[in-house]
């Protein structure tokens, strides 16, 4: 039995280092029967006990157990909204790359996966990518918009992954820890993470003209090391993100800024919709909680999906 850490994760093949050894496992039959909602059992970043197939002739095994997961960044599957499909797990940090355009990033999606990483403690940090793009009017309402996260306390960084501006900036933010990039299909990860690290000469392509929609250039999650201590997950692109396992209670505690006021509501379970004497409520209307963020809370609260056409 060794123990090691899942790189890649293709479906029903998984990459596992161990050692310094890559070794191509398979699930063993009744890992599947322990419950797991979830449509990938095995994700990338897990740490697994497996078996060596000593018979294959190359680097092969059965994955037998996972160890339980420190985190992880989870979602409801686009095409089967009863499950569940974990992106990664056991992550130090997590990047959400931003586009203004080419693709666009709504802010209801940018607040549900702050809330995902949120719930379960995961450092956020939001790159706002292409900025050698962008004209004048552009730049202005792009900085309004990151201005809102900067207030909330979110770490935010201007890039250009085509240009490397800023990248050494982000570089140092990924020493010795474990992160992974996430955001729309065409908002530069790949391109990124090509400027961090050249030799890995990951697949790009072009925004679609048709929809300014990016194609999937990573198909599957997979995990790099690099040097420093540095691992980057790259995870194929988001269209839609479902928060998943939350209580309808719990959802404004992961908005940071409501949680701050909470105490100061006359209702302890408030829900900071139509209760008298809401702080949330009241903040709202003195401009000191952005209209965008109370809308997505109240579209979460709904149970609302979001997908992009």
């Amino acid at each position: 039995m060794k123990k090691g850490i899942v790189y890649r994760s293709t479906g029903s093949w998984y990459v596992v280092e161990s050692e310094r050894v890559f070794y191509s496992c398979r699930i063993k039959g009744k890992l599947r029967l322990e419950g797991i909602q979830s449509t990938n059992p095995v994700a990338v970043g897990d740490r697994v006990f497996f078996e060596i197939d000593e018979k294959a002739e190359k680097p092969e095994g059965s994955i037998v157990k996972i160890e339980e997961r420190q985190n992880y960044i989870v979602r409801k599957s686009v095409n089967l909204s009863k499950q569940t499909h974990i992106i990664a797990s056991n992550i130090d940090q997590v990047f959400l790359l931003i586009t203004l355009n080419n693709p666009s990033t709504f802010p209801a999606f940018i607040d549900r996966f702050l809330v995902t990483a949120e719930a379960y403690q995961i450092p956020a940090t939001l790159l706002f990518n292409k900025m050698d793009s962008y004209g004048v009017e552009e730049l202005q309402e792009l900085r309004m918009f990151k201005a809102i996260y900067e207030k909330i306390g979110y770490l935010t960084i201007e890039i250009s992954a085509l240009k490397g501006w800023n990248v050494d900036e982000l570089i140092k933010l990924m020493k010795n820890k474990v992160g992974m990039f996430a955001g729309h299909s065409g908002v530069g990860k790949s391109t990124l993470i090509n400027s961090i690290a050249p030799e890995l000469d990951l697949k790009t392509a072009p925004i679609s003209d048709l929809h300014q929609q990016g194609t999937h250039t990573t198909t599957f999650a997979e995990m790099f090391a690099l040097g420093d201590g540095i691992k980057i997950i790259d995870t194929p692109g988001i269209k839609g993100f479902g928060v998943v396992d939350m209580a309808k209670e719990e959802i404004g505690n992961y908005f940071p800024e409501f949680y701050k006021l909470k105490n100061q509501c006359k209702f302890h379970n408030c829900f900071h919709q139509n209760e008298p004497q809401c702080a949330v409520i009241r903040s709202l209307a003195q401009g000191e909680i952005a209209k965008s963020r109370y809308d997505s809370y109240i579209q979460m609260l709904a149970g609302d999906k979001l997908h992009r056409n």
